[in-house]
Parts: C-alpha cells; sequence; structure tokens
C-alpha cells in the first residue's frame, strides 16, 4: 500500500488498480471512502478502462472482428508501478506489452496520478496510445464513499447536489436490462435526498454536469467532486433487500454503457474516444473532502 499525506489527509492506494483504499482526515479524523466490504460490494475507487459500463451481451465489434469484455475492462484489476513518488505526490504506470490484445486489439501506457492540496485529492488519468492506428476506448471513475460518516447519523440525513455545466442541455439516461437508454433533457436539477428506494433502477446518470456533492444534512461533512468537461456522471449504490448499501459511488466518466439500441461497433459506440498513434489522452477530477 502507498501512502500519500499532508496536514490534511492521509491517502492509502494500493498498487492493484492504482486504486484509492482509504482517506482519512486528520482534522475532523473521519475515513471517507467505502470499506470494500464484498457483502455488499467490494471495490473503493476502481479505474474503469477500456469500456466503461457493460456491453451487450459483454462483446464488441471492431474492424470484422469479435472480442469479449466484461462490464468496466480490466484495468482495475492489474498491477501498477510506482512511477514517482512524493510525500503529497504520487504517479503509478501500467504498459499494456501485448498482454490484452485478445480482448482489446491495442497497446496503450496508463498513468494514474494523485496529488493533495489542502483538503482536496486531485486524480489525473493519462493514456498514451502506442498502437500505429487510431485507438477507441473508454475512461471512468468510480469512487465510493462511506453514508453515514457519524455514528448519529443515518443513509436519509445525506442529500445530492448536482451543479450541471453552463450552457449546455442536462440528458438523463436510464439503465435498461443492464445498457442505457436516453430518458430526455432534464430542466431543473435540484437537490436529491438520499432514501431506500433511490437506486432500486440501478445508477443515477447524466450528461454535461460539473461536480456533484454528497453531504451530511445534520454535520454539514461530505464529499465534493468536481469534473468539468467529463461528458458523463454515474451515481450509484447497490441495492439489495429493499434498502441501499452503505455508500454512494459518484462516477466521473468518459464513456457510458452501450446503449440498447447499439450496433456492437466500438467505433460507433456512445461516449467512445479515439486516440491518434502517439496521442496522449489527459482528464482531470477532484475530490474535496469536507
Amino acid at each position: 500500500m502507498i501512502v500519500i499525506e499532508n496536514e490534511w489527509l492521509k491517502v492509502e492506494i494500493s498498487h492493484h488498480g492504482a486504486e484509492v483504499r482509504k482517506v482519512t482526515h486528520k482534522k475532523n479524523g473521519l475515513d471517507y471512502m467505502w470499506t470494500g466490504d464484498p457483502a455488499y460490494w467490494g471495490r473503493v475507487s476502481p479505474v474503469l478502462f477500456p469500456i466503461v459500463g457493460r456491453l451487450q451481451e459483454d462483446r464488441y465489434h471492431l474492424d470484422s472482428n469479435t472480442y469479449e469484455m466484461s462490464q468496466h475492462g480490466f484495468l482495475r484489476d492489474v498491477d501498477f508501478k510506482v512511477e514517482e513518488k512524493t510525500n503529497t505526490d504520487v504517479s503509478f504506470r501500467f504498459e499494456s506489452e501485448g498482454r490484452y490484445l485478445h480482448v482489446y486489439p491495442y497497446e496503450f501506457k496508463a498513468k494514474i496520478s494523485y496529488s493533495l492540496n489542502e483538503d482536496l485529492l486531485a486524480v489525473r488519468w493519462d493514456i498514451e496510445n502506442e498502437t500505429n492506428e487510431d485507438m477507441y476506448f473508454s475512461i471512468g471513475a468510480h469512487p465510493a464513499f462511506r453514508v453515514p460518516l457519524l455514528k448519529n447519523e443515518t443513509m436519509k440525513d445525506y442529500s445530492l447536489d448536482i451543479i450541471p455545466a453552463a450552457n449546455k442541455d442536462v440528458v438523463e439516461f436510464e439503465i435498461w436490462n443492464s445498457l442505457v437508454r436516453e430518458k430526455g433533457i432534464v430542466n431543473d436539477l435540484s437537490t436529491i435526498s438520499l432514501t431506500d428506494s433511490l437506486f432500486v433502477n440501478d445508477a443515477l446518470i447524466y450528461s454535461n454536469i460539473d461536480q456533484v456533492t454528497l453531504t451530511s444534512n445534520k454535520s454539514n461533512h461530505g464529499v465534493e467532486v468536481r469534473f468539468e468537461g467529463f461528458p458523463f456522471v454515474g451515481i450509484w449504490s447497490k441495492y439489495t433487500d429493499g434498502k441501499i448499501a452503505p455508500f454512494v459511488c459518484i462516477e466521473p466518466w468518459y464513456g457510458i454503457a452501450d446503449t440498447y439500441n447499439t450496433t456492437g461497433n466500438l467505433k460507433e459506440k456512445l461516449g467512445i474516444n479515439k486516440l491518434q498513434p502517439s496521442e496522449t489522452f489527459q482528464a482531470e477530477y477532484t475530490m474535496k473532502f469536507i
């Protein structure tokens, strides 16, 4: 486990998936990340690549070939190497080196970097195309935050505030048979209270959102996730036995699950990104722990 810290936060990150496993606030003593209890969901903050969500029949077509890939891709399950580290910053590197050509016919380098600034953790992705042709991919974050944070609180004390991007239509999507379909433009994004039924139909998914804040109405503790420029965000918790699990995921995405009427062609997939040979894709989002 790799540790970075400053006077505000201590962050523990696993080599496996370059995944944040724990964030402790030194000034208030709170642990903000989900514990990864497999009774609900065994992950904490996986990176989704080279797809986000599920493919129709867990397969896609590309240049007359068909490939199989499970939900969210494979990068969350590989071991990264530490490239650089200071007390407050660390970067992890993974190189494909031919190991995944049977499911994804491109060579690439993935760099995931974490940087602390007071009570804010910045996460940056650098994806380099090492193939001599255009590379098609999606990438997304999936951090899960513990709810409630305090023993005297309940899930119902928490709410979500969503800030849309300026001068853009916010479109809502819904999960339908594990795939997505568009519901339409959202004209009023009011505060969303956490209830047992909020995720009965799986994730809430929107386009053109800049920020989602999850906070307690009692203590005002919570997390602010900012991701300007990301085309999609998913908000999710596992729903079982009539209630939601004790965590909420706020997931900035450069990509989305297959639509229900998909052609299956990766190049035509909604939200897909194209990277030219030797080009590097970069994106960053931040998590502020309140």
